[in-house]
């Protein structure tokens, strides 16, 4: 080739890099900061930045730094960047201080999807559901709240006997390289770390502490009302009061202090819970946010509060039995202002049996002010309940299995709860382009 060669030549039309440039360039980007380089003073154009990020989430790449290689090696990424190569500490920076940027795009993607028809507004029927994605953190940093214990007395006796070294004239020297006041110097540093794991640790556990206290004497409560309702004492034992203090098996991680231990897939490991709403036409990820709780005990409100105003009224939400709580259904239902909550109060087994395959009339509707559990069960033993509650694993579960099995993203790049919450927003943005793409919309002038 004696003449440079036209990249545009080298792609199809149809190409989804085209739609996501396109959809880049439709967004408002006022609130993006400059990204300068690391090693020098060249700026890149925040459209730019934006649309490479995106393209890369999209298509199955976080790694800043093999980001940066795609844009030598990749025709779709040199493309976009114009040619150009931004380093993987300038693209890591502007998706770390971006947050406003990543944050807004997430709902103009949303408000260009309803502009072409695509999404309709209001009376939308939500999905929400939770997964666990690794942390940038390993489960071998943590440490348990017992073991720090330990930990802190065989430091402490260390010192003790490398200063009764340090004062033995006769005492065997150390191995070639190390010092005395070196290796104290470093069990002090030990030391210190270790006793901030302690103190956040006993933080934590009188946070859990209050909230198990509050939830003892609301059942209690319960239990007192259920008794002088019906005039005879309830059976089994009283709810057992919580104990104080932290437990022995509680864990701090030193890398990513915010990341939990959690169950994933039949292990332990060290995670955030991302959570997501999807609409279940669509399969657009209309809401989402990060949380390092084990359980989605307490999503449901968080969730649907996450939620886009871009797409109007919620009408439905459906969520599985780890949501379920009477007080986050009132909560979310707020009397009739809210939307409608389906949600099982237990798990069911997989397949269903002859008795639930036969035709059957809807079930007598509850009473007028029915307590919650009656008024849930009846809702999902209609027709018009079994109905929509199908469609709950219909739609979100697929959507985190494209973003987990299709795309690869297991493990987040950042550490901390803000910046995950930054990265879940750029993942989700990513996937309903992608998603977007794939429905075949596409921009007025693209």
């Amino acid at each position: 080739m004696l003449l440079p060669p036209d990249l545009r030549d080298w792609l199809p039309s149809e190409h989804m890099v085209h739609f996501i440039m396109d959809a880049v360039d439709a967004l408002d980007l006022s609130q993006a900061r400059v990204n300068e380089r690391g090693t020098g003073s060249a700026q890149y154009p925040p459209s730019m930045m934006l649309g490479l990020l995106i393209y890369c989430y999209a298509t199955g790449t976080f790694s800043s730094r093999r980001i940066e290689t795609l844009t030598h090696e990749n025709v779709a990424v040199r493309y976009l960047c114009a040619d150009t190569h931004p380093d993987h500490d300038s693209i890591c920076k502007f998706r770390r201080e971006n947050k406003k940027l990543l944050s807004s795009a997430f709902h103009q993607v949303l408000e260009l999807a309803a502009r072409a028809q695509v999404l309709k507004v209001g009376g939308l029927t939500v999905s929400v559901d939770g997964t666990k994605i690794l942390a940038c953190a390993s489960k071998h940093s943590a440490m348990s709240y017992g073991h720090v214990e330990k930990q802190l007395v065989l430091a402490e006796e260390q010192i003790a006997e490398l200063l009764a070294k340090a004062e033995d004239a006769d005492s065997t020297p150390l191995q070639d390289g190390l010092s005395v006041p070196e290796e104290i110097k470093r069990r002090e540093d030990r030391i210190a770390k270790i006793k901030v794991a302690k103190t956040e640790m006993e933080e934590r556990a009188q946070a859990r502490y209050e909230e198990e206290k509050a939830a003892h004497k609301e059942k209690l409560e319960q239990r007192e009302a259920k008794e002088k309702s019906s005039d005879r004492k309830t059976r089994g034992k009283k709810p057992k009061a919580p104990e104080e203090g932290p437990r022995a098996k509680d864990q701090y991680n030193f890398t990513d202090p915010e990341s939990r231990i959690m169950k994933s897939r039949g292990s332990f490991e060290q995670c955030f819970n991302a959570q997501a709403g999807v609409e279940v036409d669509t399969m657009l990820v209309v809401g989402q946010h990060v949380c390092n709780a084990p359980n989605d005990k307490q999503q449901l409100e968080p969730t649907v509060a996450s939620i886009s105003p871009v797409i109007g009224r919620v009408s439905e939400v459906l969520a599985d039995s780890g949501y379920y709580s009477e007080k986050a259904v009132t909560t979310v239902e707020e009397g009739e202002n809210g939307p409608m909550v389906y949600t099982a109060m237990k798990r069911h087994g997989h397949g269903r049996s002859i008795e639930q395959l036969e035709k059957r009339e809807d079930p007598a509707a509850p009473p007028l002010g029915a307590p919650v559990p009656e008024v849930m069960a009846h809702r999902l033993e209609t027709k018009e309940g079994k109905d929509l509650y199908a469609k709950r694993k219909e739609t979100v579960e697929p959507v985190f299995g494209i973003i987990k099995g299709a795309l690869g993203f297991h493990r987040f790049q950042l550490r901390g709860l803000e910046k995950v919450n930054l990265e879940w927003t750029l993942m989700t943005t990513s996937y309903n382009l992608k998603r977007l793409f794939n429905l075949g919309m596409r921009l007025k002038g693209a």
